[in-house]
């Protein structure tokens, strides 16, 4: 993820932060931060294509996206 996918996401304008946890038992969670929707738009095609030519055969299922505004922060 670090030499594949971060570099793609930090291309996209309004790029902040990407996340990514293993929360175990087989579960990975990602989070990306953007200064608008449509920094997080352009992220979740880029992210659609970069899982389908490069992670597709090692997941048991598809990824979920959720979107939404930033409402706290610490």
């Amino acid at each position: 993820m670090d030499e594949g996918f971060v570099p793609l996401l930090r291309q996209v304008p309004g790029f902040v932060a990407y996340y990514w946890v293993d929360a175990g038992g087989g579960v990975m969670v990602s989070t990306s931060v953007f200064e608008d929707r449509s920094g997080a738009e352009e992220s979740i095609a880029r992210a659609a294509d970069f899982v389908r030519e490069n992670l597709a055969s090692l997941l048991p299922s598809d990824p979920q996206v959720t979107a939404g505004p930033v409402v706290a922060a610490g």
